[in-house]
């Protein structure tokens, strides 16, 4: 039976680019590009040979490896890199490399080196991947934002209707959630870090060798300085074995992403429920269906969003937690209970965004039922504008307004009828009094902030490096 987790109990990313950049695969894979990439600066410096170097890029292929035996031995150094590196340096042995090759591979290095910067170049790839989803997702966001500019609807507060708004300023403020989170994840992707510091973060031993042999002018700087251009990763000042920010950074970054598009697919889930019915999820053949009842159309994509929403706080919880309890100069456990959690929310950072990109372009706005709905609530939710407006000329001011609108509530009373009761014409004239009860008449801003988001999306735009 294979040991490959095929994630049935994780839908979220099951089946998405989730399990071809996020996999145990991938990992190795980001292991064995570090191992390669240390050895060829070495190699461009003089510190082996390029015999040495031809040696490791043969073993560093991960279809020369089995991985179940790999998992099974991960325990026995309580992290994957120790036993790797015995299997690949009996690769060498078997290959009748040169003994120096050995000796360069992973020369000066600690597990933690290479453990920590695979895992940013896994976080590099797959945050490159979320980025694009979610520039998807932003795009289509944009153009409902910009349809239903002035499409008048209800707003809710606590689930009660609250006052009008616009479908396309709803929109807008998922955009710029959505816009917010992308953008931080994407500086947070620019200042991803090499680590390299050896077995306690000073380089020592690599410092010795370099001392050992005068005829190499490289230092330690300038070889990890090649080593994190080579990977496309920042160069820090120091190692950071001990000092844990670049993983919450890169956590919180995917935890907010993951947050923007929980709270579209939340607000989705309600839009979408028969009796309020003012969105429709796009409908694809063999999806959404019922294993009990064929009737049903269940929304798939925002419920899959709302899970990931639900996951991911833990997640990110963990790596707080963490950081927070780093102790020496590498943790006892703590280190250790980061590799999962990053993992975790990379796989549902990637999942959640593929659903996004899918629900915002396909789904569907019911016009009638946005207008239905704003009906329901009667002349009360214009009861702001009327306290506002009428306070100053009605007998008893805003509690006399509040008297009426609860009357009109509990009794089924139309409010215009109580309110032209209580006021003459000169006090306000049948035209005013239709304008201030006309919701598409008092939208505050919405229209104007739904132009801002948009305009801020198309400078953002503006910025985006062409998909490859």
């Amino acid at each position: 039976m294979s040991g490959v987790d095929y994630g049935f109990l994780s839908p979220v990313w099951a089946g998405g680019s989730a399990t071809g950049l996020a996999g145990d695969a991938q990992f190795v894979e980001a292991m064995f590009a570090l191992e390669l990439a240390w050895v060829q600066v070495q190699a461009e410096s003089g510190l082996c040979s390029a015999a040495d170097l031809a040696a490791v890029v043969a073993v560093c292929d991960i279809a020369r490896y089995d991985l179940s035996l790999l998992a099974a031995k991960t325990p026995d150094g309580a992290n994957a890199l120790i036993p790797l590196l015995g299997m690949m340096r009996d690769l060498l042995a078997d290959d009748g490399a040169p003994a120096s090759a050995s000796t360069a591979l992973h020369r000066g290095a600690t597990s933690q080196d290479i453990i920590d910067t695979a895992l940013m170049l896994l976080t590099q790839h797959s945050m490159t991947a979320i980025s694009r989803l979610l520039q998807n997702t932003a795009e289509a966001l944009a153009h409902i934002a910009a349809e239903y500019r002035d499409t008048a609807c209800i707003a809710r507060s606590l689930t009660q209707h609250a006052l009008p708004t616009t479908f396309g300023y709803k929109a807008a403020c998922w955009l710029s959630a959505i816009m917010s989170a992308a953008k931080n994840l994407d500086e947070v992707r620019s200042q991803l870090p090499l680590q390299f510091g050896g077995a306690v973060g000073t380089l020592a031993s690599l410092e010795q060798h370099l001392a050992l042999h005068p005829e190499l002018s490289s230092t330690t700087d300038e070889l990890t300085a090649k080593l994190a251009s080579l990977l496309n990763l920042r160069n820090p000042a120091t190692p950071w074995h001990s000092n844990r920010l670049p993983i919450i950074q890169a956590g919180s970054a995917l935890g907010s992403a993951i947050a923007a598009l929980g709270t579209f697919g939340a607000d989705v889930l309600t839009a979408s429920r028969p009796e309020i019915g003012e969105i429709t999820e796009p409908r694809e053949a063999g999806k959404g269906g019922s294993s009990a009842m064929p009737q049903k159309q269940n929304p798939v994509h925002s419920v899959l969003l709302r899970s990931a929403a639900l996951n991911a706080p833990g997640h990110v919880a963990t790596l707080f937690t963490a950081a927070g309890t780093t102790v020496d100069e590498r943790p006892d456990g703590a280190w250790h209970a980061e590799w999962p959690a990053l993992r975790e929310l990379l796989r549902l950072a990637l999942g959640a965004s593929e659903h996004a990109a899918t629900l915002a372009k396909g789904m569907s706005v019911n016009t009638d039922s946005l207008a239905r709905n704003l009906k329901l609530g009667g002349d009360a939710v214009l009861s702001e504008r009327l306290a506002t407006v009428l306070a100053p000329v009605i007998e008893g001011g805003k509690p006399a307004i509040q008297k009426l609108v609860l009357e009109s509530i509990t009794e089924g009373t139309s409010l215009r009828e109580l309110l032209r009761a209580q006021l003459n014409q000169q006090q306000v004239s049948d035209e005013q009094l239709t304008d201030l009860l006309d919701p598409a008449s008092y939208l505050g801003s919405a229209q104007h902030f739904t132009d801002n988001v948009l305009a801020e999306f198309s400078a953002w735009k503006e910025s985006w490096q062409p998909h490859s």
